[in-house]
């Protein structure tokens, strides 16, 4: 019997066939992660707000579920957290994250509450954007726009969770602005990254996305 279980997702906007590429896209990705059998059902819920409140309804209404959205800043640890270890991604709190993060002027932006009973192995982020695992496999990102692709422009440097959203994007719209398919347009292009560049290397160089695979891995093989 194979298990159930949504996956909702940031991403796909308002538009039926971009939530569809954003389907495809996490497919593509989380099967060559290793999750080919054992894959979640993919929700792309549009906005980060959409993709929370998705998952909040669904787990009131008793249906396994995982929640994965942007970070859109450094991840906030709880202040003199005694469990908290930067090595055991099982002692990390994205909820407190979500509950917690501040905007530029200091006030809370998210204020996401965790639903009961709902462990903080079912809320993933990607930090600090999507954007920022392209940064992973540059190579790829480099085959998908072709010539006139300004790889000098990207940060070349394996630590790509501690670069800003704002610079990552950027950094993608400076390599971009001259070839053929024109500067990096989320809409356009983002999902089409993501169904070609290497899990594997994405997962070296993001802790979060390596906690993401290996505890999306280990709820899907689990008995249902």
């Amino acid at each position: 019997m194979v298990k159930t279980v949504k996956l909702f997702v940031e991403g796909g906007g308002d538009s039926n066939s971009l939530r569809t590429e954003c389907r495809a896209a996490f497919t593509a990705f989380l099967q060559k992660a290793g999750l080919s059998g054992h894959m979640p059902r993919i929700v792309a819920s549009g906005s980060r707000k959409s993709a929370y409140d998705d998952f909040c309804t669904a787990i009131k209404s008793g249906t396994e579920a995982v929640l994965l959205v942007d970070s859109e800043t450094a991840v906030v640890t709880p202040p003199g957290d005694t469990d908290y270890n930067v090595y055991d991604y099982r002692t990390w709190k994205p909820w407190y994250h979500l509950q917690n993060r501040t905007g530029q002027n200091g006030t809370v932006t998210d204020n996401w509450d965790k639903p009961s009973d709902t462990p903080d192995s079912d809320c993933h982020l990607m930090v600090e954007s999507m954007e920022t695992w392209f940064l992973a496999d540059i190579a790829a990102v480099k085959g998908f726009y072709g010539q006139r692709f300004r790889e000098s422009s990207l940060p070349s440097r394996e630590d790509i969770e501690n670069i800003e959203k704002n610079n990552v994007m950027d950094a993608l719209e400076a390599a971009t602005s001259t070839t053929s398919k024109g500067c990096y347009d989320k809409g356009n292009h983002s999902f089409k990254l993501l169904a070609i560049i290497d899990p594997a290397k994405v997962i070296r160089s993001s802790p979060w996305a390596k906690r993401f695979v290996e505890l999306l891995t280990e709820k899907m093989q689990e008995e249902p």
